[in-house]
This record gives C-alpha cells, structure tokens and sequence, in this order.
C-alpha cells in the first residue's frame, strides 16, 4: 500500500483552460501546483495575511476588482506590493478584466505571473478546482479486486488466496464489470468520496492460480470492464474460524477508513460450500438499500420489540 503526493504544471493549466498570458515570471510554465484550493485574496487585499497559503492561485473576480478601483492609486500600488511580495505560484483574472496599473506594475516588481480568463467567476473557479482535485486529491494503492455489482463500487480484500480473484470472475460472468485487480488506484475527489482505477498497464487483466493471467476484455467483451467506479462498500473475504463470533443480525453498521473517509465495510467468512458470488450481490444490494434508509435488521428488531411489548401488555392485563 503507497499514498503519492502529486502536481501539477501550470503550464498545463493555461493550456487546459485557455489562459491568456498578461505576463511571465521566468520558467513560468513549470511552475508545479500542489495546493488543491485557489484563493480570492478579499482579506489579503485589506492588510490580514492570516493563514494565506502562497502555494494556492490567485484568482480575482468583478468583487475584488471593483474594490481595488475603489481605491486611491497609492493605497491600490501599497496593497497589491504587499500582496505580490508574497510567491503565489500566479494571479489569474476572470470576467475579461484589466489589472489597473498600479497592480501591474507591482507584479512587474515582484516578477510574479499574470493570466486572464473570459469567463465568469463561479464557473471557472469551480472548474479550476474540481481540474486541480482531479490532478492533485490524495491516492493510494491497496491491493485487492474492485468490481461494480448492481451499480455499487466493491472493493473486495483479503489475503492472498483467500479466493479473491475467484469471486471476482463469477461475478464478471454474471454480468458485472471489473474495474482493477490485484493493484486498485484509489483518489479522494472533490465530493470526499473514493474513486476507484486500475493502472493503465495492467487493465482489463486478471490473474488467476492455474490458469495464469487472463484479458478480461477478451474473454467477456468490454462491456465487462469500467475504467473507474465510486467505492462503496469493502468487503473483507477471511478464511473461516469456528471460533470467531460473526455478526449474523447486521444490526451494527460497520466502517473501514481510507484516505481519511469512511466507507461501508462488511466481512465475510470463507469456507467450502459457501457461493461467495451470490453473498457479495446481495451484500451489494443491502448497501444500496441501507443507503435508501431501509435496514432489514433494524426493521426485523421494531417488529420483535413491539411484538414482544404487545405480549408483556397482554399478559398484563
């Protein structure tokens, strides 16, 4: 299991969003971004520096600009020195707009770059965000199988042996895709959930003890395999031990931590006998239908509770 740390270029961001370059601070295009917020430097623009990040972009909007022109030249040239002293990896202005000359000009001093986009504010900061979350969100490796069963993201571990792959090919037979085997690429998005790949090397392969790797796509057509899917349960395959205590109600709800967020989790003890295949589908379905606030065990607990109560009041009376 490794956690990577991307960047990204801005280079590839101007060219991506189709920045118009006002000016150039030198190797401006290799500039590597790393912070996956931007900044409106409203507050900044007053004097408070307070927790400003300078890895994030500048973004200036129709708000920061009308205050700026609001403002006495000197005052404007004073504020923006200040601001521009600071090494923020670019300013990027929205809505068209002109920097007034005495912000120029202490951009010019500090030798920071200046970009311009037409379009508005709230679509393009939105836009720049999600780009920069897609590029630069947190991502792990784990090893394991992720599959999409009835439009829910499983991620299927366990140890090795444990029947993995096994389960995973009934399943793609049973008209399920795949989405990553043995290696599974995982990156929090914008929303705080999980987003599940496979590296491009080995997609749309499986690995299976006796047989040896096998093309998916081949095999099953490529309607079988996905390129990416949410994750929304783990289940956990471990052998079979007569002397666990496995939860048989699901009354409590369970949870596995990964990049910091929480996801389903369920267990589910291998042994001979036991069709694998079929307890992943349904345990699939009971997460779809939790998630739609119906919970079998809880709804099956109501009713022995009020049928008990009923009996108590019954033989009370």
């Amino acid at each position: 299991m490794s956690e990577q740390h991307n960047s990204v270029k801005l280079g590839e961001i101007i060219r991506e969003f189709n920045l118009e370059i006002l000016r150039t601070a030198p190797d401006y295009e290799n500039v590597p971004l790393r912070a996956l917020d931007i900044n409106r430097p409203g507050l900044p623009l007053t004097g408070f520096f307070e927790h400003f990040d300078t890895e994030r972009l500048l973004l200036i909007g129709l708000t920061e600009h009308t205050y700026l022109s609001d403002l006495p030249a000197e005052q404007r040239r004073e504020r923006f020195d200040r601001l521009m002293s600071y090494p923020v990896p670019a300013l990027i202005l929205t809505r068209g707009l002109d920097l007034p000359s005495e912000c120029m000009e202490m951009a010019e001093k500090h030798d920071r770059t200046v970009l311009r986009s037409t379009q508005r504010t709230a679509p393009f900061m939105s836009s720049l965000i999600s780009r920069l979350y897609s590029r630069l969100a947190p991502e792990i490796t784990r090893s394991g199988v992720m599959l999409e069963v009835y439009g829910e993201g499983i991620l299927i571990q366990g140890e090795s042996g444990v029947g993995k792959s096994e389960v995973a090919i009934e399943l793609l037979k049973r008209g399920h895709r795949l989405v990553a085997d043995d290696a599974v690429e995982i990156k929090e998005t914008s929303r705080h959930t999980l987003m599940a790949t496979s590296p491009e090397l080995i997609r749309g392969y499986m690995e299976l003890r006796g047989i040896g790797v096998i093309d998916i796509g081949r095999l099953l057509g490529m309607g079988a395999i996905k390129l990416n899917q949410e994750i929304d349960l783990v289940v956990n395959l471990e052998p079979w031990d007569d002397k666990a205590v496995y939860d048989r109600f699901g009354l409590e709800s369970h949870f596995t931590e990964i990049l910091g967020v929480k996801v389903p989790a369920a267990t589910i003890p291998v042994k001979p006998g036991r069709n694998l295949a079929s307890i992943v589908e349904v345990a699939a379905m009971n997460n779809r239908n939790r998630k739609m606030g119906h919970n079998a065990a809880q709804e099956l607990t109501d009713r022995m509770d009020k049928l008990f109560q009923e009996q108590l009041e019954g033989g009370a009376n």
